[in-house]
């Protein structure tokens, strides 16, 4: 684990992230007292899609009362 205060890792903050690309971490500090850590981020997962099964019913297509598209449309 890499420390370095708050000064160096503005000026070599490219070469800290390539430390971390690595797998390392980075502690930052202000003085001796530790303020941040650069960690990698967990690679992104895809979710698979659909895993909830459900079908729009019919109705959903129907055209509203006038009553229901005057609510929607903030008219009541």
């Amino acid at each position: 684990m890499e420390h370095v205060k708050i000064q160096y890792a503005k000026t070599h903050l490219s070469a800290l992230l390539a430390l971390v690309e690595r797998g390392q971490e980075v502690i930052i500090s202000r003085g001796s007292t530790p303020v941040a850590k650069l960690v990698p981020l967990e690679p992104h997962q895809e979710r698979e899609l659909g895993f909830v099964h459900y079908a729009v019913p019919n109705e959903f297509f129907d055209v509203l009362p006038e009553n229901e598209l005057q609510a929607w449309e903030g008219r009541v």
